[in-house]
C-alpha cells in the first residue's frame, strides 16, 4: 500500500473496521462480564460477590482509558486503536483463567480499557476518511459495532466447550479486531485529511457546551447499568429465561441495536435533543420491562425489553457522538471522550449502587429506580445552557 492519503471512498472499509473493533472491546471484553454472569455464578460461585464491584472497576477504568485517549487520540488515533486491541485482549485472557475474585476484578479492570480507547480514536479515523456528507452516518455504524459484538458473544455463549475457552476466544477476537482496524491506516499520510486539533486545548466556553450532555450521560448511564450487569442475571434467576437460554438475550439485545446504525439519520431528521430524548426514553421503557420479567417470570417482557435496551442504547451512545463533533469540531475525539466518561461515571455508580439494592430489595425497586433515573436524564438533555 502506497503511503498517501486514503481516498473517501475507504470511508465505508474503516467503518465496518471500527465497528469490528468497537464489537469486540465493547460488546465483549466490556459488556460481555454482564452476558457471563448467570454462567460465571454456575461455575465459578466464589466470583458472584465480585460481580458490582467488577462492574464498577471496569467502569472506572474505562474512563481513565477514555481521559488518556482525550489527550492522545486527536493526533495520534493509530496509538489510541493499538491501546485499545491490547487491553481488551489482556483482559479477556484474565477472566478466562480468574478464579479468586481479585484476580477476576483486576482483569475486569483492564478489559475495561478496551472501549474507552477504541471510540475516541476511531472518531478521528472515520472524520478522515470520510466525506463529511455521510460522516454521520459512518460514526453511527461504527458504533452500532457493540449490537454486533453482543451478538457473538451470545453466540459463543452457545457454542463454547467451557466460560474459559469462551473468553479465550473473545480475546482472539479483540486481537484480530484491533488489527484490522489499525492496518488501513498504519501509515501517518493515510490521516492527512484529518482535521488537524488547535494547538491549544479548548477554552472554558468550549468546556460548557459539553456541561449539558455529560450531566444527562450521567445519569442515564446510572440507569442503563442495571440492565447492562445485572439484566440476564436477574431474568434468569426470577425464572423468566432458563440459565442455558441466557445467551438468546444478548443475541435479542444485540438484534435491536443494529437500529443505532440509524442515528445519523435520526439526528439529522429530528435534532440531537429530540433523538437523545427519544433514546433515553427507550432504555427507560426497557428498563422496566426487565424488572417487570424479572418479578413475574414473563419471557416476553424480557425478550422485548432487552431488544428495545439495545437499539435505545446504542442509539444513545451514538448521539453522544454526534452531539461532541457537533460542539467541538476539531477536538471531537476529546469531545467524545468526556461525554463517553459522564456515560461510564454514571454506569460505575449504578453497578455498585444496584449491586447493594438489590440484595436489600429484590428486582422490583432497583428497576423501577433504573427506568426514573433513564427518563430523567433523558429530560435534562433539553435543558439549556445558561448564557
Amino acid at each position: 500500500m502506497s503511503q498517501t492519503r486514503l481516498s473517501s471512498a475507504a470511508g465505508p472499509g474503516i467503518a465496518v473496521a471500527g465497528m469490528l473493533l468497537i464489537a469486540a472491546t465493547y460488546g465483549m471484553a466490556r459488556f460481555g462480564v454482564g452476558l457471563f454472569a448467570p454462567a460465571l455464578a454456575a461455575v465459578r460461585p466464589e466470583l458472584v460477590g465480585a460481580l458490582g464491584w467488577a462492574a464498577a472497576a471496569q467502569f472506572t477504568s474505562y474512563s481513565l482509558a477514555a481521559l488518556a485517549a482525550a489527550r492522545l487520540v486527536d493526533r495520534h488515533p493509530r496509538t489510541g486503536l493499538l491501546l485499545a486491541g491490547a487491553t481488551a485482549t489482556a483482559g479477556c485472557i484474565g477472566v478466562a483463567v480468574a478464579t479468586e475474585p481479585l484476580m477476576f476484578v483486576l482483569a475486569v479492570l483492564i478489559g475495561g480499557m478496551g472501549g474507552g480507547f477504541a471510540s475516541p480514536a476511531l472518531v478521528p479515523v472515520i472524520d478522515a476518511v470520510t466525506d463529511p456528507g455521510s460522516a454521520g452516518t459512518a460514526q453511527s455504524v461504527a458504533n452500532a459495532g457493540t449490537a454486533v459484538g453482543v451478538i457473538g458473544a451470545g453466540g459463543i455463549a452457545f457454542a463454547a466447550p467451557s466460560v474459559g475457552f469462551a473468553w479465550l476466544l473473545m480475546a482472539l477476537i479483540c486481537a484480530a479486531a484491533a488489527a484490522a482496524a489499525w492496518y488501513p491506516v498504519r501509515h501517518p499520510a493515510a490521516l492527512s485529511g484529518a482535521r488537524r486539533p488547535a494547538a491549544r486545548s479548548p477554552g472554558a466556553a468550549s468546556w460548557k457546551l459539553l456541561g449539558i450532555p455529560s450531566a444527562a450521560a450521567v445519569v442515564v448511564g446510572a440507569g442503563s447499568a442495571l440492565a447492562w450487569t445485572f439484566g440476564p442475571l436477574l431474568v434468569s434467576q426470577g425464572g423468566a429465561v432458563a440459565g442455558g437460554q441466557v445467551g438468546w438475550l444478548w443475541i435479542v439485545l444485540g438484534a435491536g441495536g443494529l437500529f443505532g446504525t440509524l442515528t445519523g439519520k435520526l439526528v439529522n431528521r429530528i435534532g440531537l435533543r429530540a433523538g437523545w430524548v427519544l433514546c433515553a426514553g427507550s432504555l427507560a421503557v426497557a428498563t422496566a420491562a426487565v424488572g417487570l420479567s424479572a418479578v413475574t417470570g414473563n419471557p416476553w417482557a424480557a425478550y422485548a425489553g432487552l431488544a428495545v435496551f439495545g437499539a435505545g442504547y446504542m442509539g444513545m451512545s451514538a448521539v453522544l457522538i454526534l452531539w461532541a463533533r457537533s460542539v467541538w469540531p476539531y477536538h471531537a475525539g476529546a469531545g467524545t471522550s468526556m461525554l463517553f466518561i459522564a456515560l461510564a461515571t454514571g454506569q460505575a455508580a449504578g453497578s455498585a449502587g444496584f449491586g447493594v439494592a438489590l440484595d436489600l430489595w429484590g428486582p422490583a425497586l432497583p428497576a423501577a429506580l433504573a427506568a426514573a433515573l433513564c427518563a430523567a436524564g433523558g429530560l435534562a438533555g433539553l435543558a439549556r445552557r445558561s448564557p
